[in-house]
Formats: structure tokens, C-alpha cells, sequence
């Protein structure tokens, strides 16, 4: 085993730190999942592959896993889709929450320790943002429930811009009523043909940022390990995540924030939004899914990754190195007898060098790229 301490990358810190859990052995995590209005693309598999290394590498270590990761299912986006295909919003999201599962699971995910929905949380939503309410950070207006953005001393430090600047530059509900117009919705009151849920300020619906708060509170408790997601979650998403839990609990929400970088194309970022985006499974009906998966995690999970079949057909490639590397491991074993005592010992040495040097890199912030030239090394070692 390596000597060195796992270190992360905390986004909140902009610094590697060394990684202390809140209890010892044990790690909880809270993973922000997708919003359930299409069959996931590429850019979506990729924190799903990176944060599921990243418990995969922590089990190694001997910690115990709490791992969460939410579906939204109620949004937007879900119900302007669902009025497309004049189907039943949380029909949709129901749907393709089951293609979710059969896309992961084709690349080797682990299940979750629970999957919590935003349409099973909404006793708890209500009641944090009451809690808000009574703690004077939000205010009511004609049944949409804000928070107070300026109220928060401490926001805008994940993203590292001030709040000015972020007004500028943001994309903002335009909304006069406003005190402010960085003020974000946690409850929007009731339109014709949504879902809605009672509440004490009417009929509506939760907004998009109170959801993951009420949901990791319900799970994880008012403090936890490790948030993750994509590095586009980091304003306004995880940035409002922190005012809100904060606000409501007077305690430090997670302890590290881990975000990995885009999947580009061409040097844009791949989305939906931009229409420049492959869906997961058009692309497992041409590669093997342990190729795709070795492609996510071939460069380091905070870096960009561009995306084109060659890079893929390259994968597929130096993955089949490893096989072959590993098969005629196994086939030598069979034939231990006719090995002979110093080739052996010599390669089981090279397998304890190649071991703490994996370990070495995996605990410099998971660093997959060059724990993977780690096991090419040991392959040509395996080849002699």
C-alpha cells in the first residue's frame, strides 16, 4: 500500500487537500444526477463513470460508502417534453429514469445507496423552505417563495466571482418583483397543465436548487463527505446548494466539493442545449461499454475531454492491451510449475512496484490517467 495520503482537489478551497472523513472509515457522498428528460449522452456518463471511480477507489481503501445520487423528476425541461409527446410529466421522467439504469449498468455502475426523486421528497422540500422562511433568508411573493441571495455572506466563494459579477454575467429569472435579481425561486406557485403539490404558500412546484439541498439533508444529515457533479454545476446549482443548506442548518454542508471537466467537441462543450451532443447508447451500439468506460477515465476527471470515434477506436485498442496483458498472466499461472523461480519473482515484484504507484497516483486527486500508465508499464514487464 502507498505511503501517501489520498488527496482531493476541494472546488470550495481551490486546493489539494488531504482527504479526513467526518467519521472515520466511513464516507458519505452525494452525487448530483440527471434531470430525467432524455436517454443520457456522453457528457452525462461521464461524472456517473468518474463519481462511481471515485467509490469504487474508496471501497479499495477500506472505507465504507454512503453514496447517494439524486433523479430529477420534476423540471422545466421535463414538463416542456412531456407536452411534446402529450404524456404525463412524471410519466416521462418515470421512463426514462429506467433507460438510465439500463445505460449505467451496461457500464459497469454500481447501484447507488438510494436514488431519492424529487417527487417522493416534497414533504421535505416545504419544509426547508419553511425553514428558510422562519430563519429570514427567503420571502414570499404571490405564491413563489425566493431566497435572498445578499443575506448570505459567503456566496459566490465555490465559484470564486462576486456576486456583482455573477449578476452580469448570469442567465436570471427576469422578475421586477424581486428584491434582488440574483434572488432565486425555492417554490414556484401553480400554472395550468404542471405538476403541483400543496402548500402553505398555494399550489406549486419546488424550484431546481432546494431539491439536492432537501434530499442530501433527508439522507447524508446536515453535514457530509463529498458533492460532486459536473463542473456547469458549480454556479448557479451548487453555489445556491450551499446558501440554502447553510442558511437553514448554521453548519458547513459538505466538507469537499469535487467537479469534473466537459466532454468537448471540437473545444465546445458537449449539451443538449447546443444540439452537439451523442447519446450513450448510439454509442455503445458501436463500442464495447468497458471501452467507453476506459475512454472516460483516460484523462484526468477535472480535465476537458474531447470527444471523435478515432479517440474511442484508440481505447479500444490499449484496453485490448490490458486484456491481452492480463489473460496471459492467468495462462502462466496455470503453467506455474514450468515458469521458471526468477522470472517469477522478478514479475511479482514489478506487480508490488506497479501496485504502490497506482496507489500513489489514485491518491493524488484519483488521478486514472496515470494510475492507467501505471498498468501499461507493468504490462511490458508481463510481456517479457
Amino acid at each position: 500500500m502507498s505511503n501517501k495520503p489520498l488527496v482531493v482537489y476541494n472546488t470550495l478551497t481551490k486546493n489539494k487537500e488531504v482527504f479526513v472523513p467526518l467519521q472515520k472509515d466511513k464516507v458519505s457522498m452525494y452525487v448530483c444526477g440527471p434531470t430525467t428528460y432524455n436517454y443520457i449522452h456522453l457528457g452525462n456518463a461521464r461524472p456517473i463513470v468518474v463519481f462511481d471511480t471515485i467509490r469504487r477507489y474508496l471501497l479499495y481503501l477500506g472505507y465504507e460508502v454512503t453514496y447517494i445520487q439524486n433523479f430529477t423528476d420534476v423540471d422545466d425541461k421535463i414538463i416542456k417534453r412531456a407536452h411534446e409527446e402529450q404524456d404525463d410529466p412524471l410519466h416521462l421522467a418515470a421512463r426514462y429514469i429506467d433507460e438510465f439504469f439500463q445505460d449505467t449498468e451496461a457500464l459497469g455502475v454500481l447501484r447507488a445507496t438510494a436514488y431519492p426523486k424529487v417527487s417522493d421528497n416534497i414533504a421535505e422540500i416545504i419544509t426547508l423552505v419553511q425553514k428558510l422562511i422562519d430563519n429570514g433568508y427567503a420571502y414570499v411573493l404571490d405564491g413563489d417563495v425566493y431566497f435572498e441571495v445578499r443575506k448570505f455572506d459567503e456566496y459566490g466563494r465555490l465559484s470564486g466571482r462576486s456576486l456583482d459579477d455573477m449578476q452580469a454575467g448570469a442567465r436570471v429569472e427576469v422578475d421586477e418583483r424581486k428584491k434582488d435579481p440574483m434572488d432565486f425561486a425555492l417554490w414556484k406557485s401553480a400554472k395550468p397543465n404542471e405538476p403541483s403539490w400543496q402548500s402553505p404558500w398555494g399550489e406549486g412546484r419546488p424550484g431546481w436548487h432546494i431539491e439536492c439541498s432537501a434530499m442530501s439533508l433527508k439522507y447524508l444529515g446536515e453535514q457530509f463527505d463529498i458533492h460532486g457533479g459536473g463542473q456547469d454545476l458549480i454556479f448557479p446549482h451548487h453555489e445556491n446548494e450551499i446558501a440554502q443548506s447553510q442558511c437553514a442548518t448554521q453548519k458547513t454542508m459538505a466538507n469537499y466539493w469535487l467537479h469534473n471537466g466537459f466532454i468537448t467537441i471540437n473545444n465546445e462543450k458537449m449539451s443538449k442545449s447546443l444540439g452537439n451532443f451523442f447519446l450513450l447508447r448510439d454509442i455503445l451500439a458501436k463500442f464495447d461499454p468497458q471501452t467507453v468506460r476506459f475512454y472516460l477515465l483516460s484523462v484526468h476527471y477535472r480535465s476537458p475531454l474531447d470527444f471523435d470515434d478515432e479517440k474511442l477506436q484508440v481505447a479500444h485498442k490499449s484496453l485490448e492491451r490490458l486484456h491481452n496483458a492480463y489473460d496471459a498472466v492467468k495462462k502462466s499461472l496455470k503453467n506455474a510449475g514450468t515458469c521458471a523461480d526468477e522470472a517469477a519473482q522478478s514479475l511479482k515484484q514489478d506487480v508490488q512496484k506497479a501496485q504502490e504507484a497506482f496507489e500513489e497516483a489514485m491518491n493524488d486527486d484519483f488521478n486514472t490517467a496515470l494510475a492507467i500508465a501505471v498498468l501499461f508499464d507493468l504490462t511490458k514487464s508481463i510481456n517479457i
